[in-house]
């Protein structure tokens, strides 16, 4: 039988269960897959802890790559063997074998590894509605894009590089700060020693940045506004450090600044924007300008562990867990 992560209840790495699934024939519209490798990301800790609720049990993960073994009636974008990779609800990722909706599956070059898709496809297509989509950047742009050595950052350092645009990223060690630059982030602040705001105003000479993309929360967000210019773009697209206080609007009426919550979901709601969305970071990391980084691999049945390691900030990169 088939074997998947479960939680029953929100909470800690602990209430993560290993248990025994029953997966059936796929419906009309659907496929099952056999998972070869899966996604880690924050947005799975949120679900875990109750930030986002889920229904109890529930299954967790959104990203995985694999092959098709069956289809149901109807399906005409995938079939019987083929590789694919997805990185989108049902949230349930987290298995070694599900139905999903085929619409939601992309196929996967063949010059993918399994484990490379797993490892890109949430954190990748991110990073391109963000860079591409709710700010589209120019080259000659100044960003300021936090956790710049994260799975999203790293990529994110890469890809704005390849655009001609200025990285401007806060790391939380010396570690980090090195593993950032030399993916293509510019400048590199570590927030434990420096003031990531006073670093702006120097680095652009008091003019502030366009944007800022935050996926940090709490502890970066009110000084984060501080570095926009006049008519920039506080982009908060997580919440690693806590959840961003009730915000004081007046604050942002001095620059006429713009505040956006966006998540990757409806960028990618229709078929073809999700396809077009990951044709364009497959291209670029098959073209060797992104370099995908697993800097992290543990068995799925020990995700638990996975988890208290991404919360700790213990990782780099991106994290796979393989069935």
């Amino acid at each position: 039988m088939p074997k998947a992560i479960r939680i029953h209840k929100a909470g800690g790495p602990e209430v993560l269960q290993w248990e025994d699934v029953t997966v059936g024939d796929p419906g009309p519209g659907e496929a099952r897959v056999r998972n070869h490798a899966v996604g880690l990301n924050y947005t799975d800790v949120y679900h875990r802890i109750g930030l986002y609720p889920l229904a109890s049990p529930s299954g967790l993960g959104l990203e995985a790559a694999g092959v098709v073994e069956a289809v149901g009636s109807g399906v005409i974008n995938v079939k019987p063997g083929d590789r694919v990779a997805y990185a989108n609800p049902p949230i349930g990722a987290y298995c070694e074998l599900r139905t999903m909706p085929s619409d939601r599956l992309v196929n996967l070059p063949d010059e993918i590894s399994f484990e490379r898709a797993a490892a890109m496809m949430l954190q990748g297509m991110t990073v391109r509605y963000l860079v591409k989509r709710t700010y589209k950047v120019q080259p000659g742009d100044t960003v300021v894009w936090h956790a710049a050595a994260g799975g999203v950052g790293l990529i994110a350092c890469q890809w704005l590089a390849v655009l001609g645009v200025t990285v401007i990223g806060t790391v939380g060690s010396d570690e980090k700060a090195k593993l950032a630059a030399a993916h293509g982030c510019h400048y590199v602040v570590n927030y434990n020693r420096e003031n990531f705001l006073d670093r702006v105003k120097e680095i652009t000479k008091g003019a502030g940045v366009p944007v800022v993309y935050d996926s940090v929360g709490k502890d970066t967000f009110e000084r984060s506004i501080e570095c926009l210019r006049p008519f920039g773009m506080m982009v908060s697209f997580g919440n690693a450090s806590g959840l961003v206080p009730p915000i004081d609007f007046g604050k942002m009426l001095k620059g006429s600044l713009f505040l956006t919550r966006p998540s990757l979901m409806p960028y990618t709601a229709k078929r073809e924007d999700l396809v077009a969305t990951a044709k364009d970071l497959f291209d670029i990391v098959l073209s060797g300008k992104v370099k995908i980084e697993i800097n992290q691999r543990y068995p799925l049945r020990e995700a638990a562990q996975a988890h208290r390691d991404l919360e700790a900030r213990k990782t780099t990169g991106s994290t796979i867990l393989l069935p």
